[in-house]
Formats: C-alpha cells, sequence, structure tokens
C-alpha cells in the first residue's frame, strides 16, 4: 500500500503562485507514475502533470506554461509549482500514483484545496 498526502494549498490572488507537495509513504518501491489531478465544483477531474520514476514529465495542452510537476525521490515527494495562477484554476488538487503495470492510478491522495481570488 501507499499512502499519499497533499499540502500546500490555500487561498491566493489572481497572478500569485502556489507550490503543492505530495508525500508518499509505504511501498513506494512499486511506483512508476505519480501526478496531479484537479476537479472544480461541477466539473469533472482533470489531469494536471504527471511525471515518471525517470523524470519524465507530461502535461495536458491547457496546462502547459504555468505548471511545473518536480519529484525528490530522497524526499519521496511529488511537487507542483503553480504559477500566475487564475480564478479558473480554484479547484481540489489530487494527487496520484500509479503502480508498474498499471493502466489507471492505484492510489489517490485526500485533496488540498487551492482558491484564487480575482
Amino acid at each position: 500500500q501507499v499512502q499519499l498526502v497533499e499540502s500546500g494549498g490555500g487561498l491566493v490572488q489572481a497572478g500569485g503562485s502556489l507550490r503543492l507537495s505530495c508525500a508518499a509513504t509505504g511501498s513506494i518501491f512499486s511506483i512508476n507514475v505519480m501526478g496531479w489531478y484537479r476537479q472544480a465544483p461541477g466539473k469533472q477531474r482533470e489531469l494536471v502533470a504527471h511525471i515518471t520514476n525517470g523524470g519524465s514529465t507530461t502535461y495536458p495542452d491547457s496546462m502547459k506554461g504555468r505548471f511545473t510537476i518536480s519529484r525528490d525521490n530522497f524526499k519521496r515527494t511529488v511537487y507542483l509549482q503553480m504559477n500566475s495562477l487564475k480564478p479558473e484554476d480554484t479547484a481540489v488538487y489530487y494527487c496520484a500514483a500509479r503502480r508498474y503495470l498499471s493502466a489507471n492510478n492505484d492510489y489517490w491522495g485526500q485533496g488540498t484545496q487551492v482558491t484564487v481570488s480575482s
């Protein structure tokens, strides 16, 4: 089992920045990909970015430019740097992890609220 705990959310003004952290514990040797997702009220959960164990990153086109995912394997932590935040970035941000050979995310964190005021 793997446990994921997010932190770093909060209230920020438009144009500001936040850095989210996701600390992983447990059987992390089984994890290949970790990612950040978000879900705004009334909307479906969407991918923000993910990063492989080797450091390769993927961003949907809509997330390119303002979001940066990174990981510190020694600290077993994945980060999401968010810059130039907009009110439409307001959402609950979730960390997820996928095991090797798994097609879907196997573990999810509880989420951290990000609110961007205009």
